[in-house]
Protein backbone atom coordinates (compact mmCIF):
# COMPACT_ATOMS: atom_id res chain seq x y z
CA UNK A 1 0.00 0.00 0.00
CA UNK A 2 1.41 3.58 -1.25
CA UNK A 3 0.74 5.00 2.03
CA UNK A 4 2.84 2.13 4.23
CA UNK A 5 5.39 2.59 1.58
CA UNK A 6 5.47 6.34 2.34
CA UNK A 7 5.43 5.85 6.13
CA UNK A 8 9.32 3.62 5.48
CA UNK A 9 10.77 6.93 4.42
CA UNK A 10 10.92 8.41 7.88
CA UNK A 11 13.03 5.82 9.41
CA UNK A 12 13.15 5.94 13.41
CA UNK A 13 15.82 8.41 14.95
CA UNK A 14 16.06 6.25 18.13
CA UNK A 15 14.28 3.22 18.65
CA UNK A 16 13.50 1.82 21.53
CA UNK A 17 13.98 -2.26 21.60
CA UNK A 18 13.12 -4.58 24.14
CA UNK A 19 15.52 -5.37 27.04
CA UNK A 20 14.57 -8.23 29.17
CA UNK A 21 14.74 -6.98 32.57
CA UNK A 22 14.65 -3.87 31.77
CA UNK A 23 11.83 -0.49 31.35
CA UNK A 24 11.36 0.21 27.73
CA UNK A 25 12.15 4.32 27.39
CA UNK A 26 8.57 5.96 26.84
CA UNK A 27 9.00 7.60 23.13
CA UNK A 28 7.40 10.35 21.23
CA UNK A 29 6.53 9.83 17.79
CA UNK A 30 6.41 12.30 15.20
CA UNK A 31 4.72 12.28 11.63
CA UNK A 32 5.74 14.46 9.06
CA UNK A 33 3.16 14.62 6.81
CA UNK A 34 3.62 16.39 3.04
CA UNK A 35 3.72 16.46 -0.76
CA UNK A 36 6.44 13.63 -1.34
CA UNK A 37 5.81 13.05 -5.08
CA UNK A 38 3.81 16.27 -6.59
CA UNK A 39 4.20 20.26 -7.41
CA UNK A 40 5.27 20.76 -3.63
CA UNK A 41 7.68 17.84 -3.04
CA UNK A 42 10.95 20.21 -3.68
CA UNK A 43 9.05 23.03 -0.88
CA UNK A 44 8.82 19.95 1.75
CA UNK A 45 8.76 17.08 0.84
CA UNK A 46 12.41 14.53 1.99
CA UNK A 47 14.09 17.59 2.55
CA UNK A 48 11.62 18.83 5.22
CA UNK A 49 11.86 15.06 6.91
CA UNK A 50 15.82 15.34 6.90
CA UNK A 51 15.46 19.08 8.73
CA UNK A 52 12.73 17.60 11.40
CA UNK A 53 14.99 14.51 11.82
CA UNK A 54 18.10 17.69 11.73
CA UNK A 55 16.17 18.86 15.20
CA UNK A 56 16.39 15.82 17.07
CA UNK A 57 20.10 15.63 16.83
CA UNK A 58 20.42 19.57 17.54
CA UNK A 59 18.41 19.03 20.32
CA UNK A 60 20.59 16.22 22.05
CA UNK A 61 18.46 13.21 22.20
CA UNK A 62 21.08 11.06 22.44
CA UNK A 63 21.20 10.30 26.49
CA UNK A 64 18.11 11.05 27.15
CA UNK A 65 15.49 8.87 29.18
CA UNK A 66 13.01 8.73 26.29
CA UNK A 67 13.07 7.92 22.47
CA UNK A 68 12.02 9.78 19.45
CA UNK A 69 10.66 8.57 16.35
CA UNK A 70 9.90 9.95 13.16
CA UNK A 71 8.01 8.65 9.84
CA UNK A 72 6.63 10.10 6.90
CA UNK A 73 4.26 10.07 4.42
CA UNK A 74 2.46 11.21 1.06
CA UNK A 75 -0.67 13.08 1.19
CA UNK A 76 -0.23 13.82 -2.45
CA UNK A 77 -2.24 17.00 -1.52
CA UNK A 78 -5.54 15.68 -1.21
CA UNK A 79 -7.53 16.23 1.78
CA UNK A 80 -9.01 12.83 2.16
CA UNK A 81 -5.98 11.00 1.63
CA UNK A 82 -4.28 13.39 4.54
CA UNK A 83 -6.96 12.72 6.76
CA UNK A 84 -6.30 9.35 6.53
CA UNK A 85 -3.27 8.94 7.25
CA UNK A 86 -3.23 11.52 10.29
CA UNK A 87 -6.37 9.19 11.60
CA UNK A 88 -4.12 6.08 11.48
CA UNK A 89 -0.80 7.25 12.35
CA UNK A 90 -2.82 8.69 15.94
CA UNK A 91 -5.26 5.96 16.39
CA UNK A 92 -3.07 2.90 15.16
CA UNK A 93 0.70 4.04 15.16
CA UNK A 94 0.65 6.22 18.26
CA UNK A 95 1.79 9.44 16.56
CA UNK A 96 2.17 12.36 19.35
CA UNK A 97 2.84 15.30 16.51
CA UNK A 98 1.73 16.18 13.31
CA UNK A 99 4.29 18.41 11.81
CA UNK A 100 4.40 20.54 7.99
CA UNK A 101 1.16 19.70 5.79
CA UNK A 102 1.78 21.34 3.10
CA UNK A 103 -1.82 22.50 0.77
CA UNK A 104 -4.24 24.22 2.40
CA UNK A 105 -7.25 21.68 2.09
CA UNK A 106 -5.71 18.95 3.68
CA UNK A 107 -3.27 21.44 6.48
CA UNK A 108 -6.76 22.61 7.48
CA UNK A 109 -8.67 19.20 7.80
CA UNK A 110 -5.26 17.46 9.37
CA UNK A 111 -6.00 20.73 12.16
CA UNK A 112 -9.74 19.18 12.77
CA UNK A 113 -8.30 15.77 13.26
CA UNK A 114 -5.42 16.99 15.38
CA UNK A 115 -8.14 18.75 17.53
CA UNK A 116 -10.84 16.68 17.55
CA UNK A 117 -7.95 13.41 18.85
CA UNK A 118 -6.42 16.30 21.43
CA UNK A 119 -2.80 16.04 19.67
CA UNK A 120 -0.47 18.05 18.36
CA UNK A 121 -0.23 20.09 14.91
CA UNK A 122 3.03 21.92 13.73
CA UNK A 123 2.31 23.13 10.61
CA UNK A 124 4.98 24.39 8.41
CA UNK A 125 3.70 24.25 4.72
CA UNK A 126 -0.06 25.09 4.81
CA UNK A 127 0.08 29.20 3.88
CA UNK A 128 -4.11 29.75 4.93
CA UNK A 129 -4.44 32.49 7.59
CA UNK A 130 -7.62 30.69 8.58
CA UNK A 131 -5.40 28.33 10.59
CA UNK A 132 -5.20 31.41 13.30
CA UNK A 133 -8.08 33.01 12.48
CA UNK A 134 -11.82 30.95 12.45
CA UNK A 135 -10.31 27.65 12.16
CA UNK A 136 -7.64 28.46 14.79
CA UNK A 137 -6.80 25.79 17.57
CA UNK A 138 -5.71 24.84 20.92
CA UNK A 139 -3.96 22.27 19.60
CA UNK A 140 -2.01 23.68 16.40
CA UNK A 141 0.78 26.24 16.29
CA UNK A 142 1.31 27.73 13.23
CA UNK A 143 4.80 28.37 12.30
CA UNK A 144 6.96 30.11 8.64
CA UNK A 145 5.02 32.43 6.70
CA UNK A 146 0.93 32.46 6.25
CA UNK A 147 -1.25 34.53 4.02
CA UNK A 148 -1.19 37.58 5.10
CA UNK A 149 2.43 37.94 6.74
CA UNK A 150 2.54 37.74 2.17
CA UNK A 151 0.20 39.66 1.08
CA UNK A 152 1.16 42.95 3.52
CA UNK A 153 4.89 41.88 2.69
CA UNK A 154 5.29 41.29 -0.86
CA UNK A 155 1.83 43.32 -1.92
CA UNK A 156 2.49 46.10 0.27
CA UNK A 157 6.01 46.32 -0.44
CA UNK A 158 4.83 46.85 -4.21
CA UNK A 159 2.08 48.66 -3.68
CA UNK A 160 4.24 51.72 -2.12
CA UNK A 161 6.48 51.72 -5.10
CA UNK A 162 3.73 52.52 -7.43
CA UNK A 163 2.01 48.83 -8.20
CA UNK A 164 -1.33 50.11 -7.68
CA UNK A 165 -3.42 48.25 -9.96
CA UNK A 166 -3.23 44.39 -9.63
CA UNK A 167 -4.58 41.19 -11.25
CA UNK A 168 -4.64 38.10 -9.74
CA UNK A 169 -4.13 34.67 -11.05
CA UNK A 170 -5.01 31.83 -8.63
CA UNK A 171 -4.34 28.24 -7.50
CA UNK A 172 -8.26 27.19 -7.01
CA UNK A 173 -7.99 26.12 -3.86
CA UNK A 174 -7.75 27.23 -0.40
CA UNK A 175 -4.30 28.35 0.03
CA UNK A 176 -4.98 30.33 -3.28
CA UNK A 177 -7.97 31.75 -2.62
CA UNK A 178 -6.90 33.22 1.03
CA UNK A 179 -4.08 34.09 -0.42
CA UNK A 180 -5.90 36.42 -3.23
CA UNK A 181 -8.32 37.75 -0.79
CA UNK A 182 -5.60 38.82 1.85
CA UNK A 183 -3.25 40.36 -0.54
CA UNK A 184 -6.65 42.49 -1.93
CA UNK A 185 -7.54 43.53 1.16
CA UNK A 186 -4.26 45.07 1.82
CA UNK A 187 -4.42 46.69 -1.42
CA UNK A 188 -7.18 47.93 -1.12
CA UNK A 189 -6.38 49.27 2.61
CA UNK A 190 -3.48 51.04 0.95
CA UNK A 191 -5.59 52.47 -2.44
CA UNK A 192 -4.95 50.53 -4.88
CA UNK A 193 -7.42 48.12 -6.47
CA UNK A 194 -7.77 44.36 -8.24
CA UNK A 195 -8.57 44.65 -11.97
CA UNK A 196 -9.37 41.25 -12.31
CA UNK A 197 -8.35 37.73 -11.56
CA UNK A 198 -9.05 33.95 -13.27
CA UNK A 199 -9.12 31.37 -11.33
CA UNK A 200 -7.15 27.97 -12.72
CA UNK A 201 -7.50 23.86 -11.77
CA UNK A 202 -4.62 23.12 -9.07
CA UNK A 203 -2.76 20.65 -9.70
CA UNK A 204 -3.52 19.92 -13.08
CA UNK A 205 -2.64 23.14 -14.29
CA UNK A 206 0.60 23.72 -16.77
CA UNK A 207 -0.34 25.51 -19.23
CA UNK A 208 -0.92 29.59 -17.86
CA UNK A 209 -0.84 31.52 -21.48
CA UNK A 210 -5.09 32.36 -21.58
CA UNK A 211 -4.61 33.31 -17.79
CA UNK A 212 -1.65 35.61 -19.03
CA UNK A 213 -2.79 36.89 -22.18
CA UNK A 214 -6.18 38.09 -19.67
CA UNK A 215 -3.80 39.67 -17.36
CA UNK A 216 -2.00 41.57 -20.38
CA UNK A 217 -5.40 42.73 -21.57
CA UNK A 218 -6.50 44.45 -17.72
CA UNK A 219 -4.36 46.99 -17.67
CA UNK A 220 -3.28 46.42 -14.86
CA UNK A 221 0.18 47.09 -13.14
CA UNK A 222 1.00 44.02 -11.50
CA UNK A 223 0.43 40.36 -11.74
CA UNK A 224 -0.38 38.95 -8.50
CA UNK A 225 0.76 35.45 -8.43
CA UNK A 226 -1.85 33.05 -5.98
CA UNK A 227 0.21 30.03 -6.31
CA UNK A 228 2.88 28.45 -5.24
CA UNK A 229 5.87 25.38 -6.09
CA UNK A 230 6.38 24.31 -9.72
CA UNK A 231 3.27 26.17 -10.77
CA UNK A 232 4.96 29.70 -10.24
CA UNK A 233 7.76 28.81 -11.54
CA UNK A 234 5.96 27.78 -14.58
CA UNK A 235 3.78 30.79 -14.60
CA UNK A 236 7.04 32.92 -14.39
CA UNK A 237 8.65 31.32 -17.43
CA UNK A 238 5.57 31.80 -19.63
CA UNK A 239 5.00 35.12 -18.36
CA UNK A 240 8.46 36.05 -19.74
CA UNK A 241 7.92 33.77 -22.69
CA UNK A 242 5.05 36.23 -23.47
CA UNK A 243 7.19 39.28 -23.02
CA UNK A 244 5.14 40.25 -20.17
CA UNK A 245 7.65 41.44 -17.67
CA UNK A 246 8.50 44.06 -19.64
CA UNK A 247 4.45 45.76 -19.29
CA UNK A 248 3.69 44.34 -16.22
CA UNK A 249 5.43 43.73 -12.74
CA UNK A 250 5.51 40.63 -11.37
CA UNK A 251 4.62 39.86 -7.68
CA UNK A 252 5.52 36.21 -7.07
CA UNK A 253 3.40 36.11 -3.94
CA UNK A 254 4.56 32.72 -2.39
CA UNK A 255 8.49 31.44 -4.10
CA UNK A 256 11.21 30.06 -2.00
CA UNK A 257 14.48 30.13 -3.19
CA UNK A 258 14.71 26.79 -4.35
CA UNK A 259 12.44 28.17 -7.02
CA UNK A 260 14.27 30.81 -8.12
CA UNK A 261 17.37 29.35 -8.73
CA UNK A 262 15.66 26.32 -10.86
CA UNK A 263 14.00 29.49 -12.61
CA UNK A 264 17.71 30.88 -13.28
CA UNK A 265 18.90 34.71 -12.45
CA UNK A 266 18.74 35.80 -16.21
CA UNK A 267 14.96 35.42 -16.06
CA UNK A 268 14.43 35.66 -11.94
CA UNK A 269 16.57 38.81 -11.42
CA UNK A 270 14.85 42.02 -9.92
CA UNK A 271 11.92 39.35 -9.13
CA UNK A 272 11.03 40.22 -5.19
CA UNK A 273 9.15 38.01 -2.76
CA UNK A 274 9.18 37.31 0.82
CA UNK A 275 10.29 34.68 3.19
CA UNK A 276 11.08 33.82 7.21
CA UNK A 277 14.35 32.30 6.82
CA UNK A 278 17.15 32.52 4.10
CA UNK A 279 20.27 30.37 4.46
CA UNK A 280 22.58 33.36 4.15
CA UNK A 281 20.77 36.54 6.49
CA UNK A 282 23.66 35.74 9.21
CA UNK A 283 25.70 33.32 10.89
CA UNK A 284 23.37 31.15 12.58
CA UNK A 285 21.48 30.72 9.60
CA UNK A 286 24.83 29.90 7.31
CA UNK A 287 26.07 27.02 10.21
CA UNK A 288 23.02 25.68 10.67
CA UNK A 289 22.90 25.28 6.30
CA UNK A 290 25.95 24.15 6.44
CA UNK A 291 24.66 21.76 9.08
CA UNK A 292 21.97 20.29 6.88
CA UNK A 293 22.73 20.51 3.24
CA UNK A 294 24.88 17.31 2.99
CA UNK A 295 22.08 15.08 4.49
CA UNK A 296 19.50 16.20 1.38
CA UNK A 297 18.08 14.39 -1.31
CA UNK A 298 20.22 16.04 -4.25
CA UNK A 299 21.68 18.65 -2.64
CA UNK A 300 18.81 20.73 -2.19
CA UNK A 301 19.69 23.42 0.51
CA UNK A 302 16.48 23.63 2.71
CA UNK A 303 14.05 26.76 2.22
CA UNK A 304 11.66 28.56 4.59
CA UNK A 305 8.99 25.78 4.91
CA UNK A 306 11.84 22.71 5.66
CA UNK A 307 13.59 25.39 8.54
CA UNK A 308 9.92 25.83 9.70
CA UNK A 309 10.00 21.50 10.12
CA UNK A 310 13.39 22.15 12.11
CA UNK A 311 12.05 24.81 13.79
CA UNK A 312 8.75 24.45 15.16
CA UNK A 313 9.93 20.44 15.96
CA UNK A 314 13.52 21.48 18.16
CA UNK A 315 10.69 23.93 20.34
CA UNK A 316 8.09 21.28 20.85
CA UNK A 317 11.02 18.91 21.96
CA UNK A 318 12.15 21.80 24.39
CA UNK A 319 8.33 21.71 25.76
CA UNK A 320 7.92 18.02 26.29
CA UNK A 321 11.48 17.98 27.82
CA UNK A 322 10.08 20.87 29.75
CA UNK A 323 6.82 19.30 31.09
CA UNK A 324 7.93 15.66 30.97
CA UNK A 325 6.76 12.77 28.42
CA UNK A 326 4.20 11.20 30.08
CA UNK A 327 2.30 14.72 30.86
CA UNK A 328 2.91 15.46 27.06
CA UNK A 329 1.78 12.24 24.90
CA UNK A 330 -1.28 12.22 27.66
CA UNK A 331 -2.45 15.95 26.52
CA UNK A 332 -1.68 17.88 23.21
CA UNK A 333 -3.54 20.71 24.26
CA UNK A 334 -1.18 20.66 27.28
CA UNK A 335 2.18 20.58 25.40
CA UNK A 336 1.47 23.44 22.79
CA UNK A 337 0.11 25.64 25.99
CA UNK A 338 3.24 25.12 27.03
CA UNK A 339 5.24 25.84 24.05
CA UNK A 340 3.16 29.12 23.85
CA UNK A 341 4.89 29.69 27.10
CA UNK A 342 8.17 29.32 26.34
CA UNK A 343 10.21 31.95 24.38
CA UNK A 344 11.13 30.23 20.37
CA UNK A 345 14.85 30.66 19.62
CA UNK A 346 16.31 28.25 16.86
CA UNK A 347 19.13 28.89 14.28
CA UNK A 348 16.77 29.60 11.61
CA UNK A 349 14.45 31.84 12.87
CA UNK A 350 16.23 33.66 16.08
CA UNK A 351 14.24 34.61 18.91
CA UNK A 352 10.63 34.65 18.79
CA UNK A 353 7.30 33.42 20.31
CA UNK A 354 3.90 32.11 19.72
CA UNK A 355 0.84 34.32 20.38
CA UNK A 356 -2.42 33.27 22.18
CA UNK A 357 -3.95 32.48 18.36
CA UNK A 358 -0.75 29.70 17.69
CA UNK A 359 0.91 31.88 15.14
CA UNK A 360 4.62 31.61 15.92
CA UNK A 361 6.44 35.41 15.29
CA UNK A 362 9.05 36.23 13.84
CA UNK A 363 10.95 38.55 11.39
CA UNK A 364 9.69 38.69 7.58
CA UNK A 365 12.37 39.80 5.12
CA UNK A 366 11.29 41.14 1.35
CA UNK A 367 13.83 39.78 -0.81
CA UNK A 368 14.96 40.40 -4.61
CA UNK A 369 16.64 38.48 -6.68
CA UNK A 370 20.61 39.19 -7.69
CA UNK A 371 21.67 39.78 -11.12
CA UNK A 372 23.99 36.84 -12.54
CA UNK A 373 26.74 39.40 -11.95
CA UNK A 374 26.41 39.49 -8.20
CA UNK A 375 25.90 35.85 -7.59
CA UNK A 376 29.07 33.93 -6.18
CA UNK A 377 27.38 30.65 -6.49
CA UNK A 378 24.42 28.82 -7.55
CA UNK A 379 22.60 29.00 -4.36
CA UNK A 380 23.44 33.01 -4.08
CA UNK A 381 20.36 33.87 -5.60
CA UNK A 382 18.69 36.88 -3.16
CA UNK A 383 19.63 40.04 -1.11
CA UNK A 384 17.59 41.21 1.44
CA UNK A 385 15.57 44.93 0.54
CA UNK A 386 13.64 45.45 4.24
CA UNK A 387 13.27 43.55 7.35
CA UNK A 388 9.77 43.61 8.71
CA UNK A 389 10.07 43.29 12.65
CA UNK A 390 7.92 40.00 14.06
CA UNK A 391 5.55 42.24 15.66
CA UNK A 392 4.21 43.81 12.68
CA UNK A 393 5.00 41.03 10.13
CA UNK A 394 1.85 39.23 10.59
CA UNK A 395 -2.26 39.86 10.81
CA UNK A 396 -2.65 41.95 14.37
CA UNK A 397 -4.24 39.64 16.92
CA UNK A 398 -7.21 41.45 17.35
CA UNK A 399 -8.64 41.30 13.37
CA UNK A 400 -8.20 37.70 12.98
CA UNK A 401 -11.61 36.28 14.44
CA UNK A 402 -10.19 33.04 16.60
CA UNK A 403 -12.17 32.06 19.44
CA UNK A 404 -8.92 31.57 21.59
CA UNK A 405 -7.97 35.17 21.48
CA UNK A 406 -9.64 36.77 24.92
CA UNK A 407 -11.05 40.39 24.12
Amino acid sequence: MFMKRRALLGASASLALPRYGFAQKPTIKIGVLNDQSGPYRDDGGPTGVVCAKQALEDFGISGKDWNVEIIAADHQNKPDVGVSIAKQWIDRDGVDVIVDVPTSSVGLAVNTVCREKNKVYLNSGTGSSDLTGPQCSPNTVHWTYDTYMLGRSTGGATVREGGDSWFFITADYVFGQTLQRDTSGIITKMGGKVMGSVAYPFPETTDFSTHLIRAQASGAKVLGLCMAGADTENCIKQAHEFGLNKTMKIAALLIQVRGVRALGLDVAQGLRWSESYYWDLNDRTRAWNDRVKSKTPNGVWPNMTQAGDYAATLHYLKAVSDMGVAAAKADGRAVVARMKAMPTDDDCFGPGKIREDGRALHPVYLLEAKKPSESKQSWDVAKVITTTPMDEAFRPLNEGGCPLVKS
